[in-house]
């Protein structure tokens, strides 16, 4: 089994996505201005929407059930 390049949104299984080693610088930047406008487009639709999902998936809310206990930690 080879070893996978971490991806930023923390997936580790699923469909190798393969990128030919053929291309042209052409046609990688071709790709890349697509994938950028297409992130552009998405964010600028769903912009505080996701931001609103990262920060309740990354930042869950504290355990705030002892809030009224005001005696030093252990």
């Amino acid at each position: 089994m080879s070893r996978r390049t971490p991806l930023p949104s923390g997936l580790s299984c699923g469909l190798d996505f393969l990128i030919d080693t053929n291309w042209s610088p052409e046609q990688a930047l071709a790709v890349y201005e697509l994938l950028n406008d297409l992130r552009t487009r998405i964010w600028l639709r769903y912009g505080e929407d996701v931001i609103e999902l990262i920060r309740r998936q990354r930042w869950p809310a504290p355990n705030l059930g002892d809030i009224n206990d005001l005696s030093e930690p252990i």
